[in-house]
């Protein structure tokens, strides 16, 4: 293959091997210790670049500032990054004042909008740090090129003026996009709109652009689900492209014959599916026995994705650039076609499936004795819920009792081994956050009618212990075979987040000690000491924020959360894409007579590593997409209710406020001066607290209090609560001299309420 590049008239031919030849001699140079800042023209006096030469050297330059290896400076010489303190990576704007930049394999930069260059959200940039970090500040940075601009498009709400006029973005870490009049003549005050942007913000400029398409106007009540659908491209995202469309079709709707070669036949099991009721990806099923020396074997049968989604097709790749499933309220964007994930690869009760299979055999300790991998054809005897599973191990309702009579004792008996296993998992020092997930209930209008906690049962705690033992075992089988993989991995918390951790544990009665050497149990026994269920919940949410967030690795480096040393996402793979990986991988193992050669084992572990990449971005993604849903369906819940009062629990503690949280899950927050008295408050950084300066009046996350709702804005999603009461009266009154005392010792602040103007506190 050839490289050719048209130069005025004249054509330039050069192979590839000879393109990345140069390109490499030209990035040692950058590097060499003796270069001098130079121009593009003494560059090409260096290299004797002929004229006809000059574009497959600018080529080569312009290739090496995209890498973030070299940038041009306002005197239009060359600058190597390398040993500069400056790095390449992907800005991640928090508001429109502020932002990260986050670097692989380092730490985040924190950037202010005066030195952001006006980057947007994800674009990809250069910073130079400025400041190191510290042990209560992140590193401080500068971007000093904007090496690749990631937003295009923007949703938001059209404000008309006169002769032009503004787009409020949906997004509150962009700031407004300026339309010019030509754009902006036929488009109606406060329509919400879709905008292309013509020309990026500058510090003298907003960013500007036209409209291309309108979504709906004010009047419309379902505007801004609709405009946060198309912020999101849900719609369009759903859809999968024809190529795709036209490989699925070719897939067979059932188990063929000759897909029984080289699997066991399960399909006599009696094999269960448990899942919510209105679930149709069906990916995993159990069976349980009780074998005859009192031992439990354990099979976990995971739908054999990859035996349809093979590698190197366009199915394969549209699998991996969307990584997961995305679920919001109301619907799906699938990572698999629904031909695949509600069909063929659906472990749907009465219907021959392909699975991927582990035995394991557990002791009446709950210590696993031994696994076994393998292939094998199942076929689901009943595919139970959560809820109907729940009724019979509770002995309720005789119509569901009478429907699963025939499986009532494999339940019961599943119920053992989950609490046995669940039991030896604490023992071993995992960590259960009892946090309740939102669950939004829209109905036949897609309106919404009710937010609320999530219902975790005792039948859901089933499926999840069996999938968290299968996806250890499978984990620890092909660590120790040392072949090429994909691990979950949860890093031990940075010390600084812990000691921040162990300031509102004080509030509690409660310390972490070792913090050098923390090791999850200490974590875990924390949580299961408070006895309060909401204070529970409360710590658990903090505990989880001070904790870093897992992801994906090639490399096993062990689960802290867990306290797993080998963990893995193997259950999944109809939506998550590391579990359809692994699988391939764990498949051609087992098809290859338990060997994989040289030349997999190469080709798995460069993809490994791309796909780890890949997955953990898309999964941030997904969770953002989501949390940005439940958020906005929440304000527009509780919208009907402003002016009535809830109880709630102080979740978090700031300097502008108190942040609470309602039984529901609904978050919200109290500002000062929505306090009702005529306090002045000092924020006690340190402990996490506020402090009275003339009460003495201590507010710790935990506290239970009676707030009435006063605002909900939908555009930004933020909830607004005034405070009334406490619902549980503080013990704890701190007097006036230790309040100023307390102020003193922390980096305090301090807000009066009333709507005066807040002023910081002179020590």
């Amino acid at each position: 293959m050839r490289k050719k590049y048209n130069v005025e008239s004249e054509n330039v031919s050069l192979s590839n091997e000879e393109y990345l030849r140069k390109k490499e001699v030209l990035a040692s140079f950058f590097l060499d210790g003796n270069y001098e800042l130079m121009t593009f023209k003494q560059i090409k006096g260096v290299f004797n670049i002929t004229k006809k030469e000059d574009y497959i050297l600018e080529q080569i330059l312009d290739e090496l500032q995209k890498e973030g290896r070299v940038y041009i400076d306002d005197s239009k010489r060359y600058v190597p990054t390398a040993s500069r303190n400056i790095y390449v990576g992907i800005y991640e704007a928090k508001s429109a004042n502020f932002g990260f930049v986050r670097i692989e394999d380092n730490e985040d930069i924190y950037v202010s909008s005066e030195y952001s260059m006006n980057a947007m959200d994800k674009d990809k940039v250069l910073v130079k740090k400025i400041a190191n970090k510290t042990e209560d500040k992140n590193a401080e940075g500068q971007v000093i090129k904007i090496i690749e601009r990631n937003i295009k498009t923007v949703i938001g709400r059209f404000q008309k003026s006169r002769n032009y006029g503004f787009v409020e973005p949906i997004d509150n870490k962009m700031n407004d996009i300026y339309i010019p009049k030509k754009y902006a003549q036929d488009i109606e005050d406060s329509q919400m709109v879709k905008v292309e942007l013509l020309k990026y913000p500058t510090n003298s400029n907003k960013a500007e652009g036209k409209i291309v398409q309108v979504i709906g106007s004010i009047d419309d009540e379902d505007i801004d689900v609709k405009a946060l659908n198309t912020y999101y491209d849900i719609e369009n995202r759903k859809q999968f492209p024809i190529d795709v469309c036209q490989e699925v079709s070719k897939i067979e709707d059932t188990v063929l014959p000759e897909d029984f070669a080289g699997r066991k036949d399960k399909t006599n099991e009696n094999v269960y599916t448990i899942d919510g009721e209105d679930a149709k990806d069906l990916d995993d099923g159990v069976s349980v026995k009780k074998l005859d020396d009192g031992n439990y074997l354990l099979s976990v049968y995971i739908a054999d994705v990859s035996h349809y989604v093979k590698d190197k097709t366009r199915l394969n790749e549209e699998a991996i650039s969307r990584g997961t499933s995305v679920y919001i309220p109301g619907t799906v964007v699938p990572m698999l076609p629904k031909k695949l994930s509600n069909g063929i690869c659906s472990l749907n009760e009465g219907v021959n499936r392909l699975a991927l299979a582990i035995d394991i055999k557990i002791d009446k300790e709950g210590e696993v004795i031994e696994s076994d991998i393998y292939k094998a054809v199942i076929n689901v005897k009943k595919r139970m819920t959560y809820e109907k599973v729940y009724k019979v191990l509770n002995l309720e309702d005789e119509e569901v009792l009478k429907e699963y009579e025939p499986y009532k004792q494999d339940i019961f008996l599943m119920q053992e081994l989950a609490l046995l296993l669940n039991v030896k998992r604490i023992s071993n020092g995992s960590i259960n956050f009892d946090i309740p997930e939102t669950k939004v209930v829209l109905d036949e209008n897609g309106k919404v009618v009710e937010i609320k906690p999530y219902e975790i049962t005792i039948a859901n705690k089933i499926i999840e212990e069996f999938m968290l033992v299968a996806n250890m075992q499978v984990a620890e089988k092909f660590f120790y075979l040392d072949l090429p993989f994909i691990y979950r991995i949860h890093e031990k918390p940075d010390d600084e987040r812990l000691r921040e951790l162990n300031e509102v544990l004080y509030n509690y009665g409660k310390k972490i000690k070792g913090i050098k050497n923390i090791h999850p149990k200490t974590l875990a026994d924390i949580i299961n000491s408070i006895t309060d269920e909401e204070e529970k919940q409360v710590v658990s949410n903090y505990m989880l924020r001070c904790l870093k967030l897992a992801r994906y690795s090639e490399e096993c480096i062990g689960h802290f959360g867990l306290a797993a040393k080998y963990y893995c996402h193997f259950t999944s793979p109809i939506r998550r894409y590391p579990d359809l990986f692994i699988h391939r991988v764990i498949s051609d193992y087992i098809d290859n007579g338990y060997v994989l050669n040289d030349e997999k084992i190469e080709k798995y572990k460069i993809q490994a590593q791309k796909y780890a990449k890949i997955s953990s971005e898309m999964e941030k993604e997904a969770t953002q997409t989501e949390r940005d849903f439940d958020d906005l369906y929440k304000a527009i819940y509780m919208e009907r209710f402003i002016g009535e009062e809830f109880s709630c629990v102080v979740s978090s503690i700031t300097s502008f406020g108190m942040f609470v949280k309602l039984a529901n899950t609904v978050e919200g927050l109290i500002p000062f001066n929505n306090m009702n008295d005529n306090d002045y408050y000092i924020f006690d950084e340190k402990r996490r607290i506020l402090v009275g300066k003339n009460t003495g009046e201590i507010f710790r996350v935990g506290d239970k209090l009676k707030v009435k709702l006063v605002r909900c804005d939908i555009k930004t999603k933020q909830i607004d609560f005034e405070f009334v009461s406490r619902e549980v009266k503080n013990e704890r009154k701190q007097g006036k001299n230790s309040s100023k005392k307390d102020g003193s010792k922390a980096k305090s602040k301090q807000r009066k309420v009333k709507g005066e103007k807040a002023t910081k506190k002179t020590n």
